[in-house]
């Protein structure tokens, strides 16, 4: 092998993980791993560095059962920085994170609490099976499909001193522990495979080597998509207008209720399954933005004035009318609202705390709202009374630094959370209430907002957006940055926000599959044949598919008009395309009913097993859709 390819070894692991033999830098030719003879072969790198690595495996005079695993590592990392995509991120779960998922720390052997300085996991858990390692001075990637000769297979890494490795192993491991959703984790679990004499085993991987900066997974990951794009195909069930229409009568016939105004969360599939009290399993609560509340009124707002159906646009004023009309005493909106105990605070642990994503994402979509046209604000004096003082106060408490903060006490406004980049949000809805600003100071707050927020995505670490999994990083960490410097790019024109808003576009799209999941045949999403690709894991913590980035539909396709590089608009189309597949258009069709929208479509064995899907519709589910048709529709300029 030329000098100037990436380096890798071969190790064979017995059925309980034990390495039996291993070769520390297999070059091309037949080489002997204790009881697997293994041709390897190496393919010239692509543009992104990416060498194929072929290898042909067969067993010696004994069947054999275990494991082969490709390595690759680096020798200055006595503090590594770790990607797999969708599933691992550096530390991953930062040690004042509340909520319990496998952590990376060097030397640590916590099996039970999850922290470990080695990890193994499935395939499927990934955005894309590849495992990017870096040093001081560099980095490797070494990748696989999610499938093999050998079944399903798996990603990983480990350290000791000073040395990092990444590595795939054929078939999976997942080692210390198994993560299945919750705090307690599950036995160290694996696939099982026997090689026979006389059998020969065709096994792929690519390797490939990495600058020191971060940010060298970029090209990496859009290689991989530009050769899966065509082999991993998604087909829609409908059209753009057809899934607006679906997913705006779903959320009026289920998940609106008049009285006093508000899109329920969650609705059952099932119309006949009732709780312990006789009730449906409906979630009596709305929050103001985020898994319900503005944001999707906004939606049904425009898909009932593009359409002219009266009786969404009804729905949706009332829905941000009953948000509107009451306030927060320190001037902010509330968290949330429940049947039977009205508004309160966000699901966090702090009292009387509202989180700021939530308040900036409800008031980011009511100045969207407003804008839909001159006769919105005048019919509503109290949309502009709302969005008016919201952006206020949140300016007010602005620290000079620029972080706007993560939680605010819903009583005297003081922020009782300055942790993580929740805050991000508020640069979109600073940044786009120019209308509004006739001072300038919210275009000042978007910029020292943006400034202070920018490194968290020069990090490649953005973590704190959803309410429920506290400082994770997640898939919604990398929708509210793009956000975020699109919006200061669209106000100012500067290239430095725009630079960020790729920057943070292609951490985002880290977390979205590059490839066609394999369903077992009779599962839900087997028989149905789900196309993956274009989906997004949720986040390392909440491992199942979501279409929240749908949110950002806009954003990307501004960004590539504005970058000159139309591979952010066709993975916003691919998002669009893979959520336009299971919907429910007749009433029975998914055992739901019509405009029914499911929040989780499972991959991986995490809160359910592979091949299912959550039999709840979300109202943000419905409303990402129609947000998502609706800017695609304006893009194409299909608008009547």
């Amino acid at each position: 092998m030329a000098e100037d390819r990436p380096r890798f070894g071969l190790e064979v692991l017995d059925a309980d993980g034990a390495v039996l033999a291993a070769v520390g830098r297999a070059t091309p030719g037949e080489v002997v791993v204790g009881p697997l003879t293994v041709t390897v072969e190496v393919g010239e790198p692509d543009a992104a560095g990416l060498a194929p690595v072929t290898l042909d495996v067969t067993a010696g005079g004994d069947p054999f059962t275990g494991h082969l695993r490709l390595v690759a590592g680096v020798d200055d990392a006595s503090d590594p920085w770790w990607l797999i995509p969708g599933l691992f991120y550096g530390e991953n779960r930062p040690a004042a994170c509340e909520r319990r998922f496998p952590r990376f720390e060097v030397g640590a052997a916590d099996a039970a609490g999850m922290v470990s300085d080695h990890w193994s996991f499935r395939s499927d858990r990934a955005a894309t099976p590849a495992v990017f390692a870096w040093g001081e001075g560099g980095g490797v990637v070494v990748l696989t499909a999610e499938t093999s000769a050998c079944g399903l297979t798996g990603v990983g890494f480990d350290h000791a001193g000073t040395r990092a490795r990444a590595h795939v192993v054929f078939p999976f491991r997942e080692d210390p522990v198994t993560y299945y959703g919750s705090s307690a984790p599950l036995p160290a679990t694996a696939a099982s495979y026997t090689w026979r004499p006389g059998e020969r085993v065709r096994l792929s991987a690519s390797v490939g080597t990495l600058p020191a900066q971060r940010h060298g997974y970029a090209p990496v990951l859009r290689s991989v998509y530009e050769a899966n794009r065509h082999a991993h195909p998604v087909e829609p069930w409908c059209t753009l207008e057809d899934a607006a229409a679906i997913a705006a009568e779903g959320l009026v016939r289920w998940h609106y209720d008049p009285d006093p105004g508000v899109l329920l969360e969650t609705v059952g599939f099932d119309r006949e399954v009732t709780g312990r009290d006789g009730q449906r399993v409906d979630r009596q609560a709305m929050h103001v933005g985020w898994v319900s509340g503005i944001p999707w009124a906004y939606a049904l707002l425009a898909h009932g004035r593009r359409v002219g159906a009266a009786d969404e646009v009804a729905a949706a004023e009332r829905v941000i009318d009953f948000i509107c009309s009451q306030l927060s005493p320190s001037g902010t909106f509330w968290g949330r609202w429940e049947r039977g105990r009205g508004w309160l605070q966000s699901w966090t642990p702090l009292r009387g705390g509202l989180h700021a994503r939530t308040l900036g994402e409800a008031t980011l979509f009511l100045l969207r709202a407003l804008d839909l046209g001159d006769d919105v604000a005048a019919a509503h004096p109290a949309w502009v009374t709302a969005v008016r003082s919201n952006l206020d106060v949140v300016c007010t408490r602005q620290r000079s630094d620029g972080n706007v903060g993560s939680v605010h006490h819903a009583d005297d406004g003081r922020v009782l959370s300055w942790a993580g980049a929740s805050g991000l949000t508020w640069v979109a809805a600073f940044a786009a209430a120019q209308r509004w600003d006739d001072d300038g100071r919210y275009l000042a707050a978007a910029i020292r907002a943006g400034e202070y927020y920018a490194r968290f995505v020069e990090a490649e670490f953005i973590h704190g957006a959803p309410e429920d999994v506290d400082l994770a990083p997640t898939s919604e960490d990398g929708y509210a940055a793009v956000m975020a410097y699109v919006a200061l790019h669209r106000r100012t024109g500067e290239q430095r926000w725009l630079d960020l808003a790729r920057r943070a576009a292609d951490w985002m799209l880290t977390f979205r599959y590059t490839y066609n999941v394999d369903f077992a045949p009779r599962t839900m999403l087997g028989a149905y044949g789900f196309a993956t690709r274009g989906a997004d894991q949720a986040s390392p913590s909440n491992q199942h598919l979501h279409a929240y980035g749908l949110v950002c539909t806009r954003e990307l396709i501004e960004l590539a008009e504005a970058c000159g590089d139309q591979y952010y608009r066709e993975r916003a189309d691919e998002a669009l395309a893979c959520f336009r597949q299971l919907l429910p258009r007749e009433d029975g069709e998914l055992n739901a009913y019509r405009g029914m929208i499911t929040e989780r479509y499972y991959q991986t064995a995490c809160f359910q097993p592979k091949g299912m899907l959550l039999t709840l519709s979300h109202a943000w589910s419905a409303g990402v859709l129609l947000v998502g048709c609706e800017q695609a529709l304006d893009a194409t300029g299909s608008r009547p």
